[in-house]
């Protein structure tokens, strides 16, 4: 007969001088099991990673190794062939800057104003902000082009207006890490103490709920930002120009720059990953610190 291991239960173990620590429940993966999975998981994104950069190094398809596909960025002679690249980027970051503004201004205080007043409407306003991710973005387009066509009429085609489609777009990243922080803190018990101090809303808001929310807010701006400069199909339908779509058009003459750029764009995406872990281990950290 088989043996079947024995399952531990949580038990709590004193700590002489600080709180009781809680132990495991269940079988742990040991350390190096841990490492392994790690490293196959890391070696699965790298790989990718590491042969794109050692693509926009090559020299043709003699194997060499050169600088001068870097060179050429800045070179003046390739300044009208790479035009459409800058061109593209500022408009996807002022596409960036008016969807963060979006996510600010409206689903922020949406989301605030649920927590507080209405905590019904809070699956409603999750079920609302969740449906454009269950939805292809080609399904999307099919809708958003008569729209559009009323867009142009109204605002013009600059590239700019494609905020209001991937704002759209961009609710369910943008949702989820303010629900994740408002759901951290009691909002309701907050407000009413400030409140009953004599704090007037303006000031339980910016002093007491935003600085509490500073997480989920940064995490959900800069999600918005990588999706604004990730986002093709919404673009390339609509007839705008955005970065995606000029990188598509400048690797038809020169492959080695459109993928440098990509491989930039990816670094920048994994150094906002960084900053929002950055911002919630200061967060923490100063939360022991005032405790």
């Amino acid at each position: 007969m088989t043996a079947v291991p024995s399952v531990r239960p949580a038990t709590a173990t004193p700590r002489p001088g600080g709180p009781t620590r809680v132990g495991r429940f269940g079988v742990a993966p040991s350390r190096v099991t841990a490492v392994v999975v790690l490293a196959l998981v890391g070696l699965v994104f790298a790989v990718p990673l590491v042969a794109l950069a050692q693509f926009t190094f090559r020299q043709g398809t003699d194997g060499a190794l050169t600088l001068d596909h870097y060179a050429a960025i800045v070179d003046p002679a390739n300044a009208f062939t790479y035009r459409p690249v800058f061109d593209g980027l500022g408009a996807s970051l002022l596409i960036a800057v008016i969807t963060v503004a979006i996510v600010l201004l409206v689903l922020l205080p949406a989301q605030i104003v649920t927590a507080l007043r209405y905590p019904r409407l809070r699956r409603v306003l999750e079920f609302v902000c969740l449906v454009p991710i269950t939805v292809p973005v080609v399904v999307l387009v099919v809708g958003f082009i008569p729209v559009y066509q009323v867009v142009a009429q109204v605002f013009g085609s600059g590239a700019w207006t494609l905020a209001f489609a991937i704002g759209i777009v961009s609710l369910p990243f943008a949702f989820r890490p303010i629900a994740a922080a408002l759901t951290a803190i009691d909002v309701a018990v907050l407000a009413e103490a400030a409140r009953s101090l004599g704090a007037s809303w303006w000031t339980v808001t910016w002093r007491i709920l935003l600085p509490n929310l500073r997480r989920g807010i940064t995490a959900a701006c800069f999600l918005t930002i990588t999706v604004v400069l990730g986002e093709y199909t919404l673009a390339s339908f609509l007839s705008r120009t955005t970065f995606q779509t000029a990188l598509v058009l400048v690797q038809q003459t020169d492959p080695y720059v459109a993928a440098i750029f990509s491989l930039a764009a990816l670094l920048f995406g994994f150094l906002l990953l960084v900053v929002i872990g950055r911002v919630g281990a200061s967060r923490r950290r100063t939360t022991k610190e005032s405790a």
